[in-house]
């Protein structure tokens, strides 16, 4: 994450400095437009108010509109007067003059450079979203397993959808600004979260619905526990925030410009709080179903598998049993492609309902399935995820410390599972084995929720940032 973040800083700094260049060399020409009535009569009398601060040019027709080119001369505010006072036919804007020259149109908007600001601005969002993606598909092996790829690929999204938004705002300034004025860039900035929001309604209420009928089945299985309604509340959650943004952005405001403030500041802090959830969950969910695919380098000294719930009687129900035929498969085709014979670590202690150690019940399977006794190395003392990892590295460790390791276990833990691999400083890779259609969705939803809740306090930070940033600008750029 600090590499790709001194990155985009480092992209914005030039930026930065492109802009002002720019801005210098090339979009140093500022214009005011006036729109012509139906009679196209452009005869109009044109007065600046104060003539010291500014100049006007001669007038330039496109279309239905004049463009009046301005030349600063001194500091201050004046208004300029379109048509005859006496016939009270006048059309006023105010212009604003400052200490480098910049001129400001206080009704559209429009200042002098403005189009290489909407550059910059437009370039800033793609650099941000190819950066993430860049960091995103280089994060290979041990090294996807880390919160940042989670950002990477939930707000690159975020990122290129606000790009190309101002793309299309951009090109629209340049090709037409008396039409397309700074207020609407102004709106595009500051409602970057609200747009993205309503971008993404649909997918987002059929994934919510898809999630439901899962959780439905789910429950129809397995009973009504309390673990496995989670997706259900998330689903409802999507679809009644969905609901309410889709309220709060189209219902129509009458009011004061800083009541219209307070409403549009209202409607993007919302917005920004949601979407930061939803690229999280995205995020998580494009992680995760990576991570389920994946399928490590046949390099592996050790395979690790790990533990859960077994039967009474010793022997393994369907969920902890794929997980010892995903291993199994990995070691044969390993052996069959190098030769490299590796060593299962059956992981998982004894439960108060359980005959004997989980891992022992792993055990007697892979013997059974005629894996050699020298060949299975046992960690019966830990208790969950990370213990699995972490007691199977001090086997590891004595047996080859720069051996590398796969870990077996459910698609929908994987990720999670490497995560607590690269905090335990293990260098190992996730296999993941298959589980019902309809159990996988809600389980998901759990590892997701173990995954922020581990790091809220970073999570809390950086939702609080971005909240103050939109709201700002949404107070600024009204």
């Amino acid at each position: 994450m600090r590499k790709a973040a001194k990155q985009i800083l480092l992209g914005a700094a030039a930026l930065a400095v492109l802009c002002i260049a720019c801005r210098i060399a090339v979009f140093n020409r500022f214009c005011i437009y006036y729109f012509l009535p139906e009679n196209g009569w452009e005869d109009i009398p044109v007065r600046v108010e104060k003539p010291e601060m500014l100049s006007l040019g001669a007038p330039e027709r496109s279309g239905r509109y004049l463009h009046f080119p301005v030349r600063p001369l001194a500091p201050g505010e004046t208004e300029i007067l379109f048509g005859d006072e006496a016939g009270g036919a006048v059309t006023v804007c105010v212009l604003r003059v400052d200490g480098t020259g910049t001129v400001y149109d206080l009704g559209s908007g429009n200042f002098t450079g403005d189009s290489a600001v909407l550059i910059a601005v437009t370039l800033f969002w793609l650099l941000m979203s190819a950066v993430m993606l860049w960091h995103f598909f280089q994060a290979k092996g041990p090294l996807f397993y880390d919160y940042g790829t989670i950002y990477y690929s939930g707000f690159s999204l975020f990122a290129l959808a606000s790009g190309l938004v101002m793309l299309s705002v951009t090109v629209s300034h340049l090709a037409h600004p008396e039409a397309y004025s700074m207020y609407s860039a102004y709106a595009a900035i500051s409602g970057a979260s609200a747009r993205y929001m309503l971008l993404t309604a649909l997918p987002m209420l059929l994934f919510a619905a898809s999630m439901a009928v899962s959780n439905l089945f789910l429950v129809r299985h397995e009973g009504c526990r309390a673990q496995n309604v989670l997706g259900l509340l998330v689903s409802g959650l999507l679809i009644a925030g969905e609901a309410l943004g889709w309220y709060l952005i189209s219902r129509d405001f009458m009011g004061s410009e800083w009541e219209g403030r307070i409403d549009r500041t209202l409607q993007n802090t919302y917005a920004t709080v949601f979407v930061y959830f939803q690229c999280m969950l995205t995020g998580a969910v494009i992680c995760g179903v990576r991570a389920a695919k994946h399928w490590p380098d046949p390099d592996k000294r050790f395979i690790i598998i790990h533990g859960c719930w077994f039967r009474g009687d010793g022997t393994l129900p369907p969920l902890l049993r794929v997980r010892a035929d995903r291993a199994l498969e990995f070691w044969r085709v390993q052996k069959e492609k190098t030769g490299r014979e590796a060593v299962f670590i059956p992981s998982g202690g004894q439960g108060a309902n359980e005959p004997m150690a989980e891992a022992e019940a792993i055990r007697r399977y892979l013997l059974a399935r005629g894996v050699e006794d020298r060949l299975v190395l046992p960690e019966d003392r830990s208790v969950n995820t990370y213990e699995n990892l972490a007691f199977s590295k001090a086997l590891m460790q004595a047996v080859d410390p720069e051996g590398k390791a796969a870990f077996s276990t459910s698609s929908y833990h994987v990720f999670r599972s490497g995560v607590w691999a690269r905090q335990a400083g293990l260098n190992a890779e996730g296999i993941g084995s298959r589980t019902k259609w309809w159990f996988w969705p809600n389980a998901f939803m759990r590892e997701t929720a173990g995954l922020l809740l581990k790091r809220w306090k970073q999570e809390l930070l950086f939702l609080v940032l971005l909240t103050v940033f939109f709201g700002c600008l949404s107070m600024v750029l009204w």
